[in-house]
């Protein structure tokens, strides 16, 4: 049954207003939230404010608000994410793509369109990495491996979605993996420690744990990627890896230690350590 207070208007205040304390967009979020009950883009809230909505719409939109008030993440409620001008699919068992990344990705490209050849992605979860890598660059082979069998059968779908060729393999870090010719290997490893504060914030609770902590306190992953990298590469090769903003001391010294050449680490849009990368000489 409809009321008069149901219609996008209204619903877009009241639900702005009972997210003030859960999002630092409320605003943003109700918005997101309606467009997907209603199956269209934000620009139509704006240009049929006075809309109301259906009963089944109404219960979507009242439900799903609920949730987000419970810092249930945004993406996981939607079960989409935009991700380098491009649409992905997440859901529990994948990490949702946060603008961080893109360093990684902006920083894989540059390089391999001065040194192309193959890419590995290590964890590559729903997808992304290898997923932008072969996008742009499509006439690259780019191998994607992840542990959980459920994040590859996403990452699948989102290669399928944008029309990416990914070669996608079960496999634990580096395990399966047989090929020995990456040109490039890159990776977003778990890198939290299982105490690490920002587990309770922006709604990481809700997400993978095996995807975000990690032993060692949250080296332990990039440990082994780091170890085993050479292995896997007949070639001069990069090694490339998103990591913790304070982490960047310690995954210079690691890769120092294994002897790699020209070690780098590039911050992020907010000034912060975020990704560190080194060539293997062989």
């Amino acid at each position: 049954m409809k009321t008069e207070q149901a219609t996008i208007a209204a619903l877009l205040t009241q639900a702005a207003d009972q997210l003030k304390s859960a999002t630092a967009s409320p605003r943003l979020d109700a918005e997101v939230i309606m467009a997907h009950c209603l199956d269209r883009d934000r620009s139509y809230l704006f240009t049929w404010p006075d809309r109301s909505l259906s009963d089944t719409q109404l219960e979507c939109f009242r439900t799903l608000t609920v949730r987000r008030a419970a810092q249930i993440p945004l993406a996981q409620l939607t079960g989409r994410r935009e991700f380098w001008s491009m649409d992905f699919q997440v859901t529990k068992d994948t990490l949702i793509p946060r603008p961080d990344t893109e360093l990684l990705v902006e920083l894989s490209l540059d390089l391999l369109n001065k040194h192309p050849g193959p890419v590995l992605d290590l964890g590559t979860g729903c997808g992304i990495v290898a997923i932008c890598i072969a996008s742009e660059m499509p006439h690259l082979r780019v191998d994607a491996v992840d542990h959980s069998a459920a994040a590859l059968a996403v990452a699948r779908d989102n290669a399928q979605a944008n029309k990416a060729e990914v070669n996608f393999l079960l496999s634990d870090w580096f395990e399966q993996v047989a090929q020995r010719d990456y040109r490039l290997i890159v990776s977003n490893p778990p890198y939290l420690a299982a105490d690490d504060e920002h587990l309770q914030l922006d709604g990481l609770q809700h997400e993978p744990q095996s995807a975000l902590v990690a032993a060692d306190n949250g080296l332990a992953a990039i440990k082994t990627i780091i170890e085993q990298a050479a292995r896997y590469t007949d070639q001069p090769a990069t090694v490339m890896m998103e990591h913790g903003h304070s982490q960047g001391p310690q995954v210079r010294a690691l890769m120092l230690e294994q002897g790699f050449h020209k070690v780098t680490t590039h911050r992020d849009i907010e000034c912060r350590e975020r990704v560190t990368l080194a060539t293997i000489i062989q």
